[in-house]
């Protein structure tokens, strides 16, 4: 039985020795053991030049001990590497299977750095010493886009925004496959109200993470606050109807702004003067529990009263009278006109 596999990451070995080596065993092991099992060959994926292995995206249907058997390989090749990350993942009818991150775990100076300053990115009044850290991994290679990306997170959390943004375009440019750093530079775009960077940006978190991450619909939810801004009704309506038609699981941090997203999708087929379907959406924003997302239980009230009375449809001085009863200023000045 075959299953979509999807498999992309770069692993950097950092000099001429650790190359010959890593290419050695691997080829080594492919005839001994693992001969057809494995998804790629030599020529595809090593890249001589740049001492590296590197996979763009690769989407293919393979068994399950394929899958296996060339994560099991991959994993091996890592060890010999200095910096790098290879994702993969294995999908039966929209479920994970199986996802394996294959990252170097040696005692190499700059792995052990990496380490320690990533733990550290978690904890809470630890960011100068993960910084130190990371910094030291990228003293010891300067090449570690991982270790770019983690610093440049840091810097964001501590509001060095010029910081972050360089060490997330040094991240790119070693690594364009890692969606994280096109999210965070997205995010610093936004702060700055550059809204069509931002935008390009999270397109390429979207197109470098697959629809099963959680990174994937963040980057939606922001990419359609950002079509909001620029008044781009139709784009931002695309990204709030796949939002808000996904099911999230509780421990998904995107199950939160569902109710965010519904109001808001409400508001943009407001602008769109599609009526009948805010109305319906905002229905569905206020069936979601209230959250600390924004956005009040009167605002979705008087929103839906409005779009209640536009559409035709019954009952929509009763949504403004119950909006203006929890404080809403404008459904007390619609109510006034209201006979």
């Amino acid at each position: 039985m075959y299953f979509k596999t999807i498999i992309q990451g770069r692993l950097e070995f950092g000099t001429q020795k650790s190359y010959d080596k890593v290419t050695k065993m691997f080829l080594q092991r492919l005839e001994t053991y693992y001969k057809t099992d494995v998804i790629f060959k030599f020529e595809d994926i090593f890249k001589e030049e740049e001492l590296s292995l590197e996979i763009p995206r690769h989407v293919v249907q393979v068994s399950e001990k394929a899958f296996r058997t060339t994560t099991n390989l991959l994993g091996y090749c890592a060890q010999f590497a200095i910096a790098g990350s290879i994702r993969a993942w294995m999908i039966n009818e929209g479920e994970i299977m199986h996802f394996e991150t294959l990252e170097p775990e040696s005692d190499k100076g700059a792995v052990l750095s990496f380490v320690k300053g990533r733990k550290l990115v978690k904890v809470i009044g630890k960011e100068q010493e993960a910084i130190n850290a990371l910094s030291q991994a990228i003293e010891k290679y300067d090449r570690h886009a991982q270790a770019y990306e983690r610093r440049a997170k840091v810097n964001f959390l501590m509001k060095n925004y010029h910081d972050a943004l360089r060490d997330y375009n040094k991240c790119i440019g070693i690594d364009p496959s890692i969606p994280t750093s096109y999210y965070g530079k997205a995010k610093i775009h936004m702060i700055r109200e550059e809204w069509n960077e931002a935008i390009d940006n999270l397109e390429e978190s979207i197109k470098k993470s697959i629809a099963l991450q959680t990174l994937y619909w963040k980057s939606r939810k922001l990419k359609a606050e950002c079509h909001i801004q620029l008044k781009e009704w139709q784009k931002a309506a695309f990204d709030l109807k796949l939002f808000t038609n996904r099911t999230f699981e509780k421990d998904n941090p995107n199950k939160f702004w569902l109710r965010w997203a519904h109001y808001h999708y409400g508001l943009v087929l407001m602008e769109m003067e599609d009526y009948v379907e805010a109305m319906k959406t905002f229905d569905k924003a206020a069936e979601c529990h209230e959250v600390q997302d924004g956005v009040s239980e009167a605002d979705i009230l008087t929103q839906r009263g409005i779009s209640k009375q536009k559409a035709g449809k019954s009952g929509y001085a009763k949504d403004i009278k119950n909006a203006a009863s929890k404080g809403s200023k404008k459904a007390k000045n619609i109510l006034k006109t209201i006979k």
